[in-house]
Formats: C-alpha cells, structure tokens, sequence
C-alpha cells in the first residue's frame, strides 16, 4: 500500500473584504498517496489554486483566512503551524510551481540565486555548492549550456525556460508534494509536452506525488491517476481519471466533457458550451453551486448542498439528481463517454 503523504479533510478558506465574505473554497477534501498524481479541474473561479495555497500557507492574512479543516502532512497537521515552522515544510516537504512563472520569478534577481537560496536554507550548503546544484538542476529540466544561463535574469529567458526554471526551483530539495498550477498555461503545445515529460520524469525520479491544477482534461488524462472536479468552490465529483471520464454523473462533469474538441467528430457537430456565469462568491446559495446554470436543476438544489454518493470504485459525486435520472439522461447525451488522451 502506497505512503500516504497528504490528507485535507473539509477545508474552508475565506476572503474578508469590504463588499463581504468571499466563500473561495468550502469543505473540500482530498488525499495524496507517493507516486501518486491528483488532478484538479474546473472553471477559474472555482477554489482550484486558493485550495493549493491554503495546502502552502500562501493566502495573504489579511483577508485570507483557513476558517476550518485539516491539512495533514505526513501526520503533521499544517493549518496549526507557524509562519516560520512552515518556511521550513515549504520548499524542503512541499513545493509549487505556480501558474505565471515570470511574475513568480524575482526579475531583479539572477535565475541561480533563486533556486541557490531554498539549497542553502533547507539543506545548509555553501553558496558556491548551491550555484553548482542549481546549474545541475537547469541542465536536468533541459536548459541548454545551464552554466552560463544560470547567471542570467528571468527576461532573458523564454516562457518555457522561465517554467523549466520554476520547475528546478520546486524540485531543488527533492520534495515530498510537487504541486503544479497550471504549468502549460501560455505555452505552445510542443514545449507544453515538453514540461509534462519533464514533471513525469522529476516524479519518476524522486518517487513524489503531484498535484496538477489545470483547466485542461487532456492534460489531466495524460498526467493524472485521480481527478477532483471543483465548482463554486467545492468538490463536486471525484474518481479514478478513466472512471470519472467514462462514467461522469455530475451535470457540471457532463458540460466539461461536452465543451471538449475531438479527433473522432464530424463537421457538422459542435461544441457545447456551458450555458451562464459561474457563481458570485459573495452571494453563494447554500445548496449546489451549479443549481443557477443546471438545466437539470430542482427546488432541493438551491436549498442544501447534497450529499457525496458512491457511485463506482473510489468514485464519488455530490448532485441531487437520483442515479437511476442521471443514468438516463446520461444515455441521452452524444458525448458523455468523451475520451480525452
């Protein structure tokens, strides 16, 4: 049986601000075993990157508060720590690599002291030494001549590079938790293969568990072992990659799948886009988020929040809809068995 390395039980993050209290993330749970990659998807706005820094103690305080729940890193509960006890789990245990790596990298620095800094704090070496380590983990990401390129500045370097650099950084004490916030984003498609292949191999290498955030499902179908599926805040649905894609009972899982390009359609079918506006987080119904844009809604989803149902192996899913409906209306949806690869 795989090490467990993170469990969140029923984490709720919140944002204090003059107009009221935005309800970023709301009860989510979620585990992370070694080796293991968890995808995360959903709609900007739906809770995916505050939920990952909420696991890094990186919501701004003010106005950002964790109001409830458990982070349990290898035993160790997170949310109880503090901001000096974590500087030492991030970095060293858990790492990110966040979505916009050049307004993420320092541009009044060079790219080697960046990734020198977390060696010589977490593993008390030598300056020197850590420039050498950083120059080595340059080359390993795939950076070309990485002895000169580390004393460059992040301008100098492309948006791939600057991601290959983020990457370095993350991995530069081999953590335990590799977190990646949407790593492909702004990239062509061939360098975004290229950063998938360098995450899988950093994985491989380092026996790590991933936790990929993206709104891309065939990165999560390439990449991921488990998905989560967040809306408004909350998770909706959750399973193995295949169970969930194959067999989705979630309407909002259904609209995601059904927005989907494929290889296999003819000229004459379309897209189907997701049909009104995600939630105003201020203002959030206390039943199902996705009640206002479901065209299968009921009076008892805007009223409470259902329930998580077993619906498969290790799948699960939160929709008022009894499952015998939902399997009908299933059958009558021409991409419900959308294969993303």
């Amino acid at each position: 049986m795989a090490e467990r390395l993170l469990d969140v039980k029923n984490l709720s993050t919140h944002f204090f601000t003059h107009a009221g209290v935005v309800r970023a993330v709301n009860g989510v749970s979620f585990s992370l075993d070694r080796g293991e990659t968890l995808g995360i998807v959903g709609e900007s706005g739906s809770g995916k990157t505050v939920a990952a820094l909420s696991v890094m103690h990186l919501v701004p305080d003010p106005p950002g508060k964790i109001v409830e729940g458990e982070i349990v890193l290898k035993g160790r509960d997170l949310v109880s720590l503090s901001d000096d006890e974590m500087r030492h789990v991030r970095g060293n245990d858990i790492a990110m690599i966040f979505q916009d790596p050049m307004t993420s990298l320092n541009p009044v620095f060079k790219i080697g002291d960046q990734i020198a800094e977390a060696i010589q704090l977490h593993q008390g070496k030598s300056k020197r030494e850590a420039w050498r380590m950083a120059a080595a983990l340059l080359a390993k990401v795939g950076i070309p001549d990485a002895e000169r390129r580390v004393n460059e500045y992040p301008f100098e370097y492309s948006g791939g590079m600057r991601q290959r650099a983020m990457i370095a950084m993350a991995i530069s004490c081999n953590p335990d938790i590799l977190i990646a916030d949407e790593p492909t984003t702004a990239l062509d498609v061939t360098i975004q293969a290229q950063i998938m292949d360098v995450i899988r191999e950093m994985q491989a290498q380092y026996d790590s568990g991933v936790i990929m955030i993206t709104h891309d499902l065939g990165v999560v179908a390439q990449m991921a072992d488990r998905v989560m599926v967040m809306y408004g805040g909350r998770t909706i649905e959750y399973g193995p990659v295949d169970e969930v894609y194959y067999n989705a009972h979630q309407p909002y899982t259904w609209g995601l799948l059904g927005s989907l390009p494929r290889l296999d359609e003819t000229d004459k079918q379309r897209l189907t886009p997701i049909k009104g506006q995600p939630p105003n987080l201020l203002l959030l119904a206390p039943g199902c988020p996705f009640a206002g844009r479901c065209p299968y809604e009921r009076e008892v989803c805007r009223d409470n929040f259902p329930a998580s149902e077993i619906v498969g192996p290790d799948h699960g899913v939160n929709c008022w809809i009894p499952l015998q409906e939902r399997l009908e209306i299933r059958a009558k949806l021409p991409r419900f068995t959308a294969r993303v690869a």
